[in-house]
């Protein structure tokens, strides 16, 4: 059988760093390149400071780098020397969280590649294999046709997304009516037929992978002339969307309908804990929401860089002229953020925003003080945050007995990244 030797992974982003540093680590016999024309990235690579956050990354590349795992811009003198090319020869989608991936990449529930069925494509996908072999169980390592391979990447994230927009649905029912949404995910989540997995409700799903893989089914499906199969994938994104909204307007309503010139503190811009990914982040959305109603917004996250906020806040779908310059300050600290402010809202779910002092920070703050929770950190602490005096909203849960179940009557039209931007006319 042929045996890989080198390999060349084209991307040195969250995918490709990650995969190949750890295929490098448990293969030390097996040069690895990672490869990439963004130079200032490859640098970082090279560098004590890594382009990425992720818990065990870094111990993972000094482990091996330099020695069989190699980050350069040589991206032709590394595909000429490789055995194998990652995103060219074959088929094998990653399953990645952000946040668990060194996790998942050691022990993974399963490993999929798909290949063709000619001699070529069957002798890639048992060389590939081979490379896995090296610590994953050949029961866990799936083979496939190419399009069942990529089809089944699409699939999984579907399902994994419907999931948190069946979960956010139940959560405004919770609000109307006066339940929990937490217990009841609880109740239905000892099904074992359901399972407990992805239904926490929050302010919406981000990251890289969900949006864009439902919006490769729905587009895979209105190409194929199936458009009721499309229509039933869309309404994951539309409830997304519509969690988003449904928040923001919760905001806004609450602070007696309006936030103009108010200060609100956003404690979390990466799109989940222990990662500083950014993309498609509900903080996005939600600060897009509050800036368009005029509210001066006071950002922190521990993971994501001031430019990063920026850049995401100035993209033209999201803002525009100087507004950003005007109403967006990126905080050093949360306390800082707070200090001032008439609400914070949690929209990252960092395991430090529970242990912040927060009768330190209601001091600071104006009153009445609010706290809009968007992913369900302070749960247990409610009780002690109304003794201090705060305000408690939060997700698919009416906090204060003294605030009536809660629909929103603030309307909040729809907007999404991947739109041109509207032009406004000038007054």
């Amino acid at each position: 059988m042929f045996e890989i030797k080198k390999i060349c992974c084209i991307g040195a982003g969250y995918v490709g760093g990650p995969t190949c540093s750890v295929i490098a680590q448990m293969c030390p016999n097996i040069k690895v390149t990672v490869v990439d024309v963004n130079e200032a990235r490859i640098n970082a690579w090279n560098s004590d400071a890594l382009p990425i956050y992720e818990p065990g990354l870094k111990e993972v590349v000094e482990s091996c780098r330099g020695r069989n795992l190699f980050f350069s811009t040589s991206i032709d003198d590394a595909i000429r020397e490789a055995d194998l090319v990652f995103i060219s020869v074959l088929s094998n989608p990653e399953f990645l969280a952000e946040g668990t991936a060194i996790k998942d990449l050691k022990n993974p529930d399963r490993v999929l590649i798909g290949g063709d069925d000619s001699p070529e494509g069957q002798k890639a996908v048992r060389a590939l294999c081979a490379v896995y072999e090296h610590w994953v169980p050949k029961e866990k390592i799936l083979t496939t046709n190419t399009w069942s391979s990529e089809l089944s990447k699409l699939a999984a994230n579907a399902f994994l997304a419907q999931r948190i927009s069946s979960i956010n649905s139940i959560s405004a029912l919770c609000e109307a009516t006066g339940a929990d949404v937490e217990e009841v995910a609880r109740a239905i989540g000892t099904d074992q037929r359901i399972g407990n997995k992805f239904l926490k409700a929050s302010v919406g799903f981000g990251g890289s992978c969900f949006q864009k893989d439902v919006l490769n089914l729905v587009y895979l499906c209105e190409a194929l002339n199936l458009p009721e199969v499309a229509r039933y994938w869309q309404q994951v994104i539309d409830m997304n969307d519509y969690q988003r909204r449904r928040f923001a307007s919760r905001i806004i309503d609450s602070l007696f309908n309006t936030v103009t010139d108010k200060k609100i503190a956003i404690l979390g811009f990466a799109f989940k804990k222990d990662t500083g990914d950014t993309r498609e982040s509900s903080s996005i959305y939600i600060s897009k929401y509050l800036m368009d109603e005029g509210a001066k917004l006071h950002i922190y996250d521990p993971k994501v860089p001031k430019e990063q906020i920026i850049l995401d806040l100035s993209h033209p779908g999201v803002s525009e002229d100087n507004q950003v310059s005007r109403l967006v300050t990126i905080s050093n600290d949360p306390y800082e953020a707070c200090d001032g402010a008439h609400a914070l809202v949690i929209c990252t779910e960092w395991d430090m925003f529970k242990e912040l002092d927060y009768e330190r920070i209601h001091k600071k703050m104006l009153k009445p003080a609010f706290i809009f929770d968007g992913r369900r950190v302070l749960d247990d602490l409610h009780n002690e945050l109304q003794v201090i005096g705060f305000q408690i909203e939060t997700i698919g849960k009416k906090v204060s007995a003294k605030r009536i179940p809660f629909a929103s009557s603030c309307e909040i039209p729809k907007f999404s990244l991947q739109d041109p931007p509207v032009k406004k006319p000038r007054v």
